[in-house]
């Protein structure tokens, strides 16, 4: 959480690129679960499997990328086919060092991360001699490599837009503050100010649904022959649960198509919950990390709103803010910079 905060202090107003700082901060919280341990922004290791990772994640929604889905056999001619398989590999292998250095100095007694638990257990197993079990190391450097992807991406995507339309909407910002400043004044926030932060609630809330970042969701399988609309489709079915039509419904939403944190507030600006708000997929295997990333997206924007007020840079006024999103795997805001204000003169008033 300080790191983000001490990478935007560090630029003193001037305009910056919210991607880098955005995507180290939240992929550091993954890898203090994972590892037990975080990295330093500045590590070399870190920041490449960082960069990497949100290349391929970029290069997935390319369109030649959508014809090797088609046609995989395409592969072996496509480039970015072959920049997401030579970036994947070098991930796999750098997680596997890390891997095995943490094996290497295992303490049964002290846990550190999920990897020392997964270790723990894979040992017990390999005593009992049980050879039919998903404890193995391909598994542990997938899975791992899994949440590294999913738990930088998706919430400092999320943590971008909020950004940006703070900036473009600065009667927002000013709402959010107030709000803030009332209610948790210079202390750190904490997750059980959210029910005491209505407005602040409804703003990442409504950030989510109008940034709409995996509109088509991740494909699923159904476990059963479904019914749907006068339709059969067979158990075994590839599906794609297209999240836009729910998050975008014009029966479901106000203002379906404009930025409206009045969308979850009731007429007492108490905050609601709508059964239309569906940002983490839909079915039985929705997001496995949803309430890390509520949790992580709630911290982090009330921290970077209690100490910072986010502008357009010098020469661009709020309405010059593009909220065209750029293609990719998950919809990221245009390349676009904003300058972070220090509110240090706020917080302790």
């Amino acid at each position: 959480m300080f790191g983000i905060l001490i990478v935007a202090y560090y630029f003193t107003g001037k305009p910056f690129d919210t991607s880098q700082p955005l995507n180290y901060a939240t992929s550091n919280v993954i890898s203090a679960i994972v590892y037990g341990s975080r990295f330093q922004y500045s590590d070399p290791q870190f920041k490449e499997m960082v960069k990497r990772t949100n290349e391929n994640i970029k290069i997935s929604g390319s369109p030649s990328i959508q014809i090797y889905n088609m046609f995989p056999w395409l592969g072996c001619w496509l480039k970015d086919y072959k920049l997401i398989m030579k970036n994947r590999e070098q991930n796999l292998k750098e997680i596997k060092e890390l891997v095995d250095n943490l094996e290497e100095t295992l303490n049964p007694e002290e846990t550190r991360g999920l990897i020392d638990s997964f270790l723990i257990r894979k040992k017990n197993i390999e005593t009992v001699g049980d050879e039919d079990t998903l404890f193995h190391e391909q598994n542990l450097i997938i899975t791992v490599s899994n949440l590294f992807a999913a738990g930088t991406d998706t919430t400092s995507t999320t943590l971008r837009w909020c950004l940006l339309l703070m900036a473009k909407y600065p009667q927002v910002q000013d709402h959010v503050q107030e709000e803030i400043d009332r209610v948790i004044g210079g202390r750190q926030p904490l997750v059980e100010d959210r029910k005491n932060l209505p407005y602040t609630d409804a703003v990442i809330h409504e950030t989510q649904r109008l940034a709409n970042i995996v509109p088509m969701s991740l494909p699923h399988t159904t476990s059963c022959d479904v019914k749907f609309q006068g339709f059969i489709i067979k158990k075994g079915t590839c599906v794609f649960p297209l999240l836009t039509s729910v998050l975008r419904d014009e029966s479901q939403w106000e203002s379906p198509h404009t930025f409206n944190p009045a969308h979850f507030l009731d007429e007492q600006g108490r905050f609601i919950k709508k059964d239309a708000f569906m940002p983490f997929s839909a079915g039985r295997r929705v997001c496995l990390g949803e309430s890390l990333a509520r949790m992580e997206l709630f911290l982090f924007f009330t921290s970077l709103m209690q100490h910072f007020r986010f502008t357009p840079p010098p020469g661009v006024s709020e309405d010059q803010l593009d909220l065209t999103p750029a293609v990719g795997l998950t919809l990221s805001p245009s390349p676009h910079k904003l300058c972070a204000v220090s509110r240090a003169s706020h917080m302790y008033s």
